[in-house]
């Protein structure tokens, strides 16, 4: 798939959802704040509960770029552990190597912040790690490989070029943006994390599959 049919793919994914996905995607519902198609502008009939909590899983999985069989894995984990599941759900995913670049400022997008991880530019305690959904642990450093931070877009993310488009970077985190270093501090609250989630509704779609 090309690059314009990805981002006309986001684009349209980000207003079906309801949530942008990319900043192109924020500057177009700013624009036109309906859902694609000819039915967009219209008010749709009342949702069933399977589909309202069908979306919310949609815009959770969308947000994180993840796969179905990663969510559910996540989620089953979530379920396992004390507390709320949906509450453990947001906050595992959080810790995921992508999600973190992206919060801390080194990437614009998920897709970019996946891609710099498994072009094998991020180093988490020093390794090398290629992949997206690894599980970072609070007290470890996340930072640019020294080969790679004269690369352009490491250049920008340095100088604060994302700020525009990114929520301040949360409380769970401590950020060095010219070194291109990130710490987890500690594990991400639910509260903290900057994605548009019913968590409950998840958690309904999942129990009552």
């Amino acid at each position: 798939m090309s690059t314009t049919s990805r981002t006309r793919s986001k684009t349209r994914l980000s207003r079906s959802l309801g949530i942008a996905l990319t900043p192109k995607a924020a500057r177009y519902l700013e624009k036109r704040p309906y859902g694609p198609g000819q039915h967009g502008r219209t008010k749709r009939k009342s949702d069933s509960d399977y589909a309202v909590r069908l979306r919310e899983k949609q815009r959770l999985r969308a947000q994180y770029g993840i796969r179905e069989k990663q969510l559910v894995i996540t989620f089953n984990e979530a379920r396992r552990q004390d507390g709320l599941t949906g509450e453990n759900l947001v906050e595992l995913l959080e810790m995921r190597l992508d999600a973190l670049v992206l919060r801390a400022g080194f990437a614009r997008t998920t897709a970019q912040a996946r891609q710099l991880v498994v072009h094998r530019h991020i180093l988490v305690d020093g390794k090398l790690v290629d992949r997206p959904s690894f599980r970072v642990k609070p007290g470890q450093l996340i930072h640019v490989k020294e080969r790679s931070e004269a690369l352009e877009p490491f250049q920008v993310a340095a100088a604060g070029g994302h700020a525009e488009v990114l929520p301040a970077v949360p409380g769970y985190l401590e950020v060095s943006l010219d070194k291109l270093e990130a710490r987890l501090v500690r594990r991400p609250k639910r509260a903290e994390v900057p994605v548009t989630c019913e968590v409950q509704l998840v958690v309904e779609y999942y129990s009552g599959r």
